[in-house]
């Protein structure tokens, strides 16, 4: 949990290269607990990016040990990729902010000890949204419930209430009308997290795949000696070396200081596109097995989809590579 925490604060400060290899060995046996491991990493590493000295000392020591876990709360009910569209607002009263508004889809919500979050503090379309490290222990901040997914069903995702929650201004994070920003910045860097879980699912697809190929017989052979399914599992292998190389790439341009944001959206878009496409052909090559709990493909099906969903959808990564491609056409 204290793979992003910087040393001082008594963390690994692992460099992402490591960081990516991690979440996708957790996603390799359990998708939703490396997105759990993923998100909190991803807190720590913006606290530690952007955080003030008095906030990096108080939660990073925390979140670098077992006992408190960290939560992102960015999604609104009427906002999701277009998250300059948040409505929730955080009002400036004093030495304090009052925060409204619901928070949807809150990865780690429901026991997170503190959740970083995003709310309105302006008007301005461009300069409007601010970041708050917020005590889950805050009256006025509720879990109205517990969603019930599809997938990653060992992950916690929740909905977030704000009613009058009062936090000190020392809670902000970056300066007021710095959270989209913020939020931008945690994303991108989420981003590697998100695709190394897709290879991690995607890792197990071929793992799951060659050992049912190699041990059940039809026609008088092991189905592996048939090319309709040999050659399904070599391009699930092909295609499990190129995400692997995009991601590893993305990180190791993060360690290096250089910009990775489109590195990192082309190594989001491919993984996750491969984990979903060779989720499904693992579970075709195990036929009716597959579709039965009695073995764990049908759960890689399940959990795949999500990550062309979140941390970005699939069309906001192309979306970025293209703007970086082509600029901002009108």
């Amino acid at each position: 949990m204290g793979m992003l925490v910087p040393e001082e604060y008594g963390g690994v400060a692992a460099d992402y290269v490591s960081y990516a290899l991690a979440i996708e060995e957790l996603a390799r046996v359990d998708a939703g607990t490396a997105v759990t491991v993923s998100v909190h990493s991803m807190i720590c590493s913006a606290i530690a990016t952007l955080g003030s000295d008095a906030q990096k000392k108080h939660w990073l020591p925390k979140l670098g040990s077992e006992d408190h876990i960290a939560g992102f709360a960015l999604t609104e009910p009427d906002a999701g990729s277009d998250a300059a569209a948040i409505r929730g607002r955080a009002v400036r009263d004093g030495d304090w902010y009052i925060l409204n508004g619901r928070k949807q889809w809150c990865t780690n919500g429901s026991f997170a000890k503190v959740v970083m979050a995003m709310f309105r503090t302006s008007d301005d379309k461009g300069a409007g949204i601010s970041a708050f490290l917020i005590d889950s222990s805050t009256p006025g901040v509720v879990v109205e419930k517990v969603t019930e997914k599809l997938g990653i069903n060992t992950s916690n995702t929740c909905d977030l209430s704000f009613e009058g929650a009062r936090l000190p201004v020392s809670a902000l994070v970056g300066g007021e009308g710095a959270g989209l920003s913020s939020a931008l910045t945690t994303l991108t860097a989420g981003r590697i997290g998100i695709a190394a879980q897709a290879c991690g699912i995607l890792a197990a697809c071929v793992d799951a795949s060659v050992k049912f190929a190699k041990e059940r017989v039809a026609f008088g052979k092991r189905i592996g000696a048939f090319e309709g399914i040999s050659f399904k599992i070599a391009r699930m292998s092909v295609d499990l070396d190129a995400a692997r190389l995009l991601t590893y790439r993305s990180a190791a341009l993060a360690d290096a200081g250089k910009p990775f944001a489109v590195e990192a959206s082309k190594a989001k878009l491919f993984a996750s596109t491969a984990a979903r496409t060779h989720a499904s052909e693992a579970l075709q090559i195990h036929g009716g097995y597959g579709y039965t709990t009695e073995f764990p493909v049908e759960r890689y099906y399940r959990d795949a989809k999500i990550t062309e969903i979140y941390e970005g959808t699939s069309e906001i990564q192309q979306l970025i590579i293209a703007r970086a491609l082509l600029g901002q056409l009108e």
